[in-house]
Order: structure tokens, then sequence, then C-alpha cells
């Protein structure tokens, strides 16, 4: 078989997911490997994407390779993925599959991302290998990784691969008003600041300004609504415009596609112990200055390739600068989605996966798919009483779950992410089960007593009036007002 490489790490030879298919090469070698690393080199294959169309058509198998970013893939890959599909490489029919590298920090979502994609051009896509960064240097890793190869070779030969979904109704917009009389072909988001480019550079300005609708600049409070909204799309520019008019509280843009980026994130570390990104284009201090500072975050943006797009998506890994530190905790979320979203339940876990891992109330996702004036203004009044009455809820899984793998990898590396690990002592993330020994010798003493029969069945009902009793201390001090 030929097997094409397509290693997504910004990182190029020096990535980590890249050395499991270099393994396979080694053990595996009546096969055939090309690796081509389209992260480290997206911006030549834009001008020129002959290469690519050249390997795919001589591939029997393309390996999608990358680490995991951000509950997807690095911004690099999603570029790539855009220049793949907009391409006449023939991959329709190819078969594909994925090898990624994380601490499982939403590795689903990430292979989901890549699956849809695949299946958009008529891959056959075959599941793929989510191994964890040091799983190559243990014999367990090591078997894993041969097994998962073998199988995928096996399922190829045999015709074995995921069924791809039913084809789907392209989006439909639904007329969005603006108060005022604006419609969507009136609408845009621009900035209004003209600031020179070593003012861009060294300050990291420019970028917000206010969109077309009524003037907000009389209102109270802090909302920054950060969006990729391209000149053309009237629709989302819309969507923004009314809730600007809508939304009691002073409001604020910031264009993405106006921020000066010198790149997605290298994932280098650089940052590691400083917080200082390794790019000189200001952009930590106006993330950390200008967004960070707000008293909400909505973000807006048109689905694309079942995600928010590249540009969001560098804009998501370069906050790494934060390291892994909710520094927004407690912050209200809203969304503005141009596009059918209801049909992208991936992109719908990572919205909410977003919010619940960094503690941010999600006042709700106005899409356009059916009346969005009414949607867009209900998530304006939800984002303002959370706002006003500090509202927040309680994790669930999807939080829960996230900070408990970033508590455990940050005590471990507490050495390296000396930032991160302050914050976590700080904010009393490190909830180890094992320093809560008196529960541990309580429920040795409850299973002493579940063991025995006898004693079970003559305290009959004891055992659950005994489990209520702090629970109805709680209703019985709220009876008593206290």
């Amino acid at each position: 078989m030929n097997i094409l490489i397509l290693n997504g790490s910004p990182k190029g030879q020096y990535s980590i997911t890249l050395q499991t298919s270099l393994y396979l090469e080694v053990k595996r070698p009546k096969h055939q490997f090309q690796v081509i690393h389209v992260g480290q080199r997206v911006r030549a294959l834009e001008r020129d994407f002959s290469e690519i169309k050249e390997a795919v058509e001589w591939a029997d198998l393309l390996v999608f390779s990358y680490p995991v970013y951000t509950f997807i893939a690095p911004s690099q890959l999603h570029k790539f993925i855009g220049l793949l599909k907009e391409s006449d490489a023939p991959v329709a029919g190819k078969y594909a599959t994925q090898i990624t590298t994380s601490k499982h920090f939403y590795d689903v979502t990430a292979h989901r991302y890549i699956q849809d994609n695949c299946q958009d051009m008529g891959m056959k896509f075959i599941r793929g290998l989510s191994a964890d960064m040091d799983d190559l240097t243990t014999p367990k890793g090591q078997k894993e990784a041969l097994a998962f190869f073998d199988h995928v070779i096996w399922q190829m030969k045999k015709g074995i691969y995921e069924p791809a979904p039913a084809p789907q109704a392209p989006a439909r917009h639904a007329a969005v008003t603006v108060p005022g009389g604006e419609t969507a072909a009136d609408a845009s988001v621009s900035t209004d600041k003209t600031v020179s480019a070593e003012a861009k550079a060294a300050e990291a300005v420019g970028t917000v300004g206010d969109a077309a609708g009524p003037a907000v600049s009389d209102k109270p409070g802090d909302v920054v609504i950060v969006t990729d909204c391209a000149p053309g799309d009237r629709q989302l520019a819309a969507m923004i415009a009314r809730f600007r008019a809508v939304l009691p509280l002073a409001s604020r843009i910031v264009n993405l596609r106006e921020y000066p980026f010198k790149g997605g994130c290298l994932g280098c570390f650089h940052c590691a112990t400083s917080g200082k990104c390794v790019y000189i284009d200001g952009f930590d201090e106006y993330l950390r200055n200008h967004i960070q500072t707000a008293q909400a975050i909505v973000y807006a943006f048109s689905i694309q390739d079942h995600s928010m797009g590249p540009v969001f998506k560098m804009y998501d890994d370069r906050q790494f600068c934060n390291g892994h530190r909710t520094v927004t905790m407690g912050m209200p979320m809203g969304y503005l989605v141009s596009g059918s979203y209801s049909q992208e339940f991936n992109l719908q876990m990572i919205v909410e996966g977003r919010a619940q891992v960094g503690g941010n109330y999600l006042a709700g996702v106005a899409t356009d798919e059916t009346d969005p004036d009414h949607a867009i203004d209900q998530m304006a009044a939800n984002l303002t009483y959370a706002i006003k009455r500090r509202y927040a809820e309680p994790q669930n899984f999807y939080g829960v779950g996230g900070m408990k793998i970033f508590r455990d990898l940050i005590y471990l590396m507490q050495g390296m992410m000396k930032a991160d690990h302050q914050f976590y002592k700080a904010h009393g993330q490190y909830d180890f089960p094992q320093k809560k020994k008196g529960t541990v010798v309580k429920m040795y003493l409850v299973g002493a007593l579940l063991s025995q029969p006898a004693v079970m069945k003559k305290m009959g009902n004891q055992m659950n009036e005994g489990m209520l009793m702090p629970y109805r201390k709680v209703i019985e001090k709220a009876k008593a007002g206290t």
C-alpha cells in the first residue's frame, strides 16, 4: 500500500505525533510511506498545491497526523483542509484515517472534525488512533499503534469503512431585521480606526470598531463581540448589528480578520513559563487587555468546514499564551452563528465544552436557521441577566471531565508550566480525591456495613434516613430563614 502522511503539526519533522507514523514505516517495510509537512508549509501550499495533487493520486491511504489543539486540529491543518476541499485533488474514493497525540482533552471532537471533512470530499474514512503523547515510548503504546495500522490495512482490503452521512440540504438563511430599518444587505462589520502598520505591530490596535447600526456609546457596560466577519458576509453582519441594537449594554467589535497575526500557534512552549508568545505581533497583550477585560464575550461566525473556520482556530490556538488557566472564569458567553448549526453536532459539543471547561455561563447560541430575530433577542436578554446577576452554573461532564485532565496534567508538569501551577493552586483546582481522607474512612465504614446482610436487615430504612440527614438540615435551615 502507498501511505501518504499529511503531517498537520506546525512543528514539521519535530512533531511528536509524526513519530508514530515513522515507527510504523520501520515496522511495516512492505508498505511505501511518504510524509508531507502540510501544517508547517501551508502558506507555500496556498501558492502551489501541485505536490499534494500528485501525492494524493499516488496514495492508497491518506493519514492525517496532528496534535490536538484546543478541541480540534491546529489552525494550520484547518487551512490545509480548506485548500484540499477547494482543489481538484483526486481524493474522492480514497481511504483516509488519522493519528493524533494529546492528553485526551476533547480528542473526540478533533477526530470527528477530520472525519466529517473527509466524508465531505467523498473519502472512505476509517476510525483513527488517539494516542497519549507518551504512548509510543511504551511497549503497550507500540503494540497499540501496530495493531491499529494492521487493522486499517485489513479494513481496506475488506472494503470496510465508516458509513457516510446522508446528504444535507445547504444552509438556508432566514432574514434578519435590524432595528432602524437596516437590512442584511446594508449591514457591515469593519473597524472605525485607521492605525499605522507600526502601531499595529507594536501595540496590536485597530481591530476594535463599531459595526453598522445604532450608536451604543451611551449604554453602560462592556460586551466584546469577537468575529471573523468577512466584508461580503452581510448575513452575519446583520446578526451582529441586531444584537448590538437590542443589547441594553455597550458593545464593541474585534474583527479577527483585521488583526495582524504573524501566524498560528507553533506549539513551541515559549509561553509556558512567562506567558509571553514567541510571535512579536502583540496578540498576547491585546487578548489580555482588550478582550478578556470585558464583562462578557460574544463569538460571531459563519460555519466553515464543520467549524468556526481557520481564522477563529488561529485565535483559539494563540490563546495558549494563557496556558491551561481559566482566566475568564465567571464571564458569560454567547454565540451568533450563521449556518446549519442544528446539523453540526460536533460543533455543538465544542461550543458547550469550551464554556464548561472555562467556567463560563453559556447564555445562548443564536442562529439564523429559523426566526433569527427572536433567537438574537433571547440571547441578548439572557446575557444581560447573567452579567447583572453574576449568574453561573455548576459544571457538567464536559467541564468536570475536561478540568480533571488539565488538573492532573499541570500537577505533573508544574516545573515547566509554572504560571499554570500557581493559578491552579490559587483557585483550588488541585481537588484530588486522595486529600479527602475523612470521606475515604467514612466509605470504608459504610462498606463494612453493606457487606453484612444481617446488619443491613436489622437497619431497615435507617441507611436511607442517614444519607438524607445532611440535606434535611439544609432544608430546615432554609425554613428557619438562616
